[in-house]
């Protein structure tokens, strides 16, 4: 018989290359299951059963369900690897719908970015502190996740080239590429405030014990709270959403499959994603042109 649901959970967020925060992602999505079922050998976890327990969570948006039934798929593609299982039982279920009873639809607007303004004004909040300043230029220059920053070590940056290569989703290897200005920060980071008897590229000290460390996210998080938190046309910003700017700046300045490898996408279809935001980028270039035009 298959071990228990709870056994293969603790496999599945065991795996090595896994984020801390995805880690704590992935055990807040499975918690409910495991509260219910954990102790159930996973062979008798069968499709009826599993499509019981999505259509339970009726109180999640639609989107957040999908990531719960995708995290969902993962561990039991995982279990069907490791030869618990014969095949995913949810293998090919199709994902809910937006309900428009609660206000869901459809959007090209799925994506978060930060517009000019935003950035002008987030820019203008973090510049007082160093290493926060060159953790946001460098993910917005580079478009890469916050778990690939925070786990770079000093000796990974090319700080000639302005580069640095991450591992990222996968296991795959890419580079990464930032500008000068994000250049500038960095160097101003690493000259006034990195504590160089550390590998990390981005440490930190505690207060009390005066132990330096690698910066962790929720520290970065606390920081990144404390410098918006007075500024309404930021209320909602987080910090992920300098990737998804990174990429909507260069829609259509670069080939697909550039920004691809630029991303570090494993499929095309996620790429293609970024293409839907520019119908909102578009309407406003064009409101903007006809401004100007009636204003000649």
């Amino acid at each position: 018989m298959a071990p228990p649901l709870a056994t293969v959970t603790t496999q599945f967020l065991d795996r090595p290359g896994l984020a801390p925060a995805t880690v704590k992602s992935y055990e807040l999505a499975l918690m409910p299951l495991l509260k219910d079922y954990g102790r159930w050998p996973m062979e008798l976890l069968d499709r009826p059963l599993l499509e019981e327990y999505l259509n339970s969570l009726h109180h999640l948006a639609y989107t957040t369900h999908h990531r719960h039934q995708a995290i969902l798929q993962a561990l039991f593609n995982f279990a069907t690897q490791q030869g618990y299982l014969r095949t995913n039982p949810i293998a090919h279920l199709k994902r809910r719908q937006p309900d428009a009873s609660k206000g869901e639809h459809r959007s090209d607007e799925i994506i978060r970015y930060l517009t000019s303004d935003q950035l002008d004004r987030l820019y203008q909040a973090v510049r007082s502190n160093s290493r926060l300043h060159a953790i946001v230029a460098l993910l917005h220059r580079t478009g890469a996740r916050i778990s690939e920053v925070l786990s770079l070590n000093f000796d990974d940056v090319d700080l000639e080239h302005q580069r640095f290569q991450v591992i990222g989703k996968g296991n795959k290897q890419r580079w990464c590429f930032y500008s000068d200005d994000a250049a500038t920060a960095l160097h101003r980071y690493l000259k006034y405030e990195r504590h160089p008897e550390h590998e990390a590229l981005f440490t930190a000290q505690q207060r009390i014990t005066q132990t330096v460390s690698r910066l962790s996210y929720r520290t970065l998080h606390q920081q990144w709270k404390t410098a918006i938190e007075t500024i309404p046309q930021l209320s909602d910003a987080r910090i992920h959403d300098l990737r998804h700017t990174f990429a909507t700046e260069r829609v259509g300045i670069i080939a697909l499959e550039e920004l691809r490898a630029l991303m570090g996408h494993e499929k095309i279809q996620t790429t293609l994603r970024y293409q839907k935001v520019t119908s909102g980028q578009a309407e406003a270039a064009a409101k903007k042109a006809l401004q100007t035009l009636l204003n000649e």
